[in-house]
C-alpha cells in the first residue's frame, strides 16, 4: 500500500510539473508573439485611443476602457443582489428549500454563455434601448446592455460562493451571538457576515473574473465598435453607445484577418495576453482571499 501511495504521490508530481511547464511554454510564445507590435508602437499600444490595422495603429485604450465598465456595471449590479440572496440562502432558508435554490443557483451558473447571450439579443437589447431614450442610443447594442447581460451571467457564480462562505462560519458564532439577545437578521449582518467578508470578496473577484473573460454572451451586444473613448470617464453617455472589449476584438473576425502578418498578429495576442494577466491576477487575489478565511 505504501509503495501505491509513494507511486501514486510521484506521477501526481510529474503531471503537475508538466501541466505548469507546458502552461509556462505557451505563455512564453504567446508574449514571443506579441514582440513585433511592442517594437513598433512601444507603450502607445497601451495608451493609443485608436486602431486601425490598415494604417498600422494599433492602441488598445478604448478596448481596455469597454472592458472595465462592462465590467463595473456587471458588479454593480450584481454583487448586492447576490449578497442578499447568499444571506437567504444562509441565514433564512430552512434546509429543503435552501438545497432547491442552491441547486437552481448552480444550474443557471452552468448555462452556456451563448444562451445567455441570444436571450440578451431578443429581450434584453430593446428593453436597453427603450430605458436609454434619454441619452438617444443609436441601437440597444450597447457597454450597458453587455453590463446588464454579465451582471445575469456572474449573479448565480457570485451568490453559491458567497453562501458557501457564509455557510463556512461555525455555527457557534451564530448561537453565541443568539444567546446575547441578538435577533436572527442581527446575528447574520453583525456577526457571520464580517467573518465571512474574505470568501465574500474571493466571490466577488471571481465573478470579476469571469465577466471580465465572457466572449461570446458580450460579444452579440456590445456593438463591437472601435475607437470609442469617452471625453469624461465619469459620464454615463459612453454606456449608452456601442462599444468593443477585449474579448469581443478577440472573438470577431479580425482574429482571422490578423493570421499571416506578424504586426497585426502581435497587436491581437497582445490583448490575449493583457486579457490573461489581469484575470490570473484576480484568480491569484480571489485565492489568498480564501486561503485567509481559512487561516
Amino acid at each position: 500500500m505504501r509503495r501505491r501511495v509513494d507511486w501514486l504521490r510521484g506521477w501526481s508530481l510529474t503531471a503537475s510539473a508538466l501541466v505548469v511547464g507546458s502552461s509556462l511554454v505557451v505563455l512564453g510564445l504567446l508574449v514571443a508573439e506579441t514582440l513585433p507590435v511592442w517594437r513598433h508602437s512601444g507603450v502607445g499600444y497601451l495608451l493609443g485611443t485608436s486602431w486601425f490595422y490598415r494604417a498600422e495603429r494599433f492602441g488598445i485604450l478604448p478596448m481596455l476602457y469597454g472592458t472595465f465598465a462592462v465590467s463595473a456595471v456587471a458588479l454593480t449590479l450584481a454583487a448586492p443582489l447576490a449578497l442578499g440572496a447568499a444571506l437567504c440562502l444562509a441565514e433564512v432558508l430552512p434546509a429543503r428549500l435552501r438545497l432547491g435554490a442552491k441547486v437552481a443557483f448552480e444550474l443557471l451558473a452552468a448555462v452556456p454563455s451563448v444562451v445567455y447571450g441570444l436571450l440578451g439579443v431578443l429581450l434584453l437589447r430593446n428593453w436597453i434601448y427603450r430605458l436609454a431614450a434619454p441619452f438617444e442610443p443609436l441601437s440597444g447594442d450597447t457597454l450597458a446592455t453587455a453590463g446588464v447581460l454579465l451582471a445575469i451571467m456572474v449573479l448565480p457564480t457570485i451568490t453559491t460562493l458567497a453562501d458557501d462562505a457564509l455557510r463556512g462560519v461555525p455555527g457557534s458564532r451564530r448561537q453565541a451571538a443568539r444567546a446575547l439577545g441578538l435577533t436572527r437578521a442581527e446575528a447574520a449582518v453583525g456577526v457571520v457576515l464580517p467573518q465571512a467578508l474574505p470568501g465574500i470578496a474571493a466571490a466577488i473577484l471571481l465573478g470579476l473574473g469571469r465577466a471580465l473573460g465572457e466572449t461570446i454572451a458580450v460579444l452579440l451586444v456590445v456593438g463591437r465598435q472601435d475607437n470609442q473613448w469617452p471625453e469624461s470617464l465619469l459620464s454615463l453617455q459612453p454606456l449608452f453607445a456601442a462599444g468593443q472589449t477585449l474579448t469581443s476584438k478577440l472573438g470577431g473576425s479580425e482574429t482571422h484577418l490578423a493570421y499571416g502578418d506578424p504586426l497585426h498578429w502581435g497587436a491581437m495576442l497582445g490583448l490575449a495576453v493583457l486579457l490573461l494577466a489581469v484575470v490570473l491576477t484576480l484568480t491569484v487575489a480571489s485565492r489568498g482571499l480564501l486561503e485567509r478565511r481559512r487561516a
